[in-house]
This record gives structure tokens, C-alpha cells and sequence, in this order.
């Protein structure tokens, strides 16, 4: 019995650490982990490893349309991109800060250099190049 708990405690244990997520973004949780915004006078990210951001609410179309392919990239590029998302009826600071006048929006941000915010729904190939070029620095395949 004790060593059936232990493989089982062994194997969730594992698929926690294994499975990328989409982690949920706070006013405070961007503050201290992308930007203080309130301190800061020019772009300065926080993070070691690049991010994507979707700004999103619940009701919204798009949006639920969107969510399937951050998760399923969230997997694909676990290890190298992190990924958030921000309800911006619920942060509704962040939604004015990056002037969140429709949604989705996707803010990209590299670990050097600008983000890139854009609007609206974009193709899941499209999505996947903005990562590999502006965020991976990887050159486009010819």
C-alpha cells in the first residue's frame, strides 16, 4: 500500500512539474514580476525569460477562442516563454495602463528590447512566429 501512495504521489508530482500553464496576472503580480509601471519611467522588464500576455474577459468570443492556443503553446514553449493572462474587467489598472480599449490583446515581450501589443485574434501559425522572431530571435525558415 505504501509503495502504490508513493509511485502515486510520485506521478502527480511529476505531471505538476512537467505541465506548462497559463498563470493568471494580478495588478500586483505585474508589478513585481513584468514592469512597475508606477516606478518606472521607461520599459524596464523584470523577467528572464520572455512572455506573452493576454489581455482577455470571460464574455468575450475571441477571447474563448484565443485561451485553446495559448494553453497548447503554453506546453510547446514551456521551458522558454512564459505565459499570462490578465481579465481586464478584473484589472482594470493594466486595461487603462496599456489603454485596453478591445479585446483579446496580446502583449509579447522579449527580455531585451520593446513589447509588441496587438490587437485582435490571430492565426495560431501567426502567434508562433511572433514568439520564434520577436521573442526567440529565431530567423524565419525559407
Amino acid at each position: 500500500m505504501k509503495r502504490l501512495f508513493f509511485t502515486l504521489f510520485l506521478s502527480v508530482c511529476a505531471l505538476a512539474w512537467t505541465n506548462a500553464e497559463v498563470i493568471y496576472l494580478t495588478q500586483a503580480d505585474f508589478k513585481k514580476k513584468i514592469m512597475d509601471y508606477s516606478s518606472e519611467k521607461e520599459w524596464t522588464y523584470y523577467g528572464k525569460k520572455p512572455a506573452v500576455i493576454d489581455f482577455y474577459t470571460t464574455w468575450c468570443g475571441p477571447c474563448k477562442r484565443l485561451a485553446p492556443i495559448m494553453e497548447e503553446l503554453s506546453e510547446t514553449y514551456k521551458k522558454k516563454v512564459i505565459f499570462y493572462k490578465a481579465d481586464t474587467e478584473q484589472e482594470r489598472e493594466l486595461a487603462r495602463v496599456f489603454q485596453i480599449s478591445s479585446i483579446p490583446q496580446v502583449l509579447y515581450i522579449p527580455v531585451d528590447g520593446q513589447p509588441i501589443l496587438l490587437k485582435g485574434l490571430y492565426p495560431k501559425e501567426e502567434i508562433i512566429r511572433l514568439i520564434d522572431e520577436h521573442l526567440l530571435n529565431k530567423k524565419p525558415e525559407k
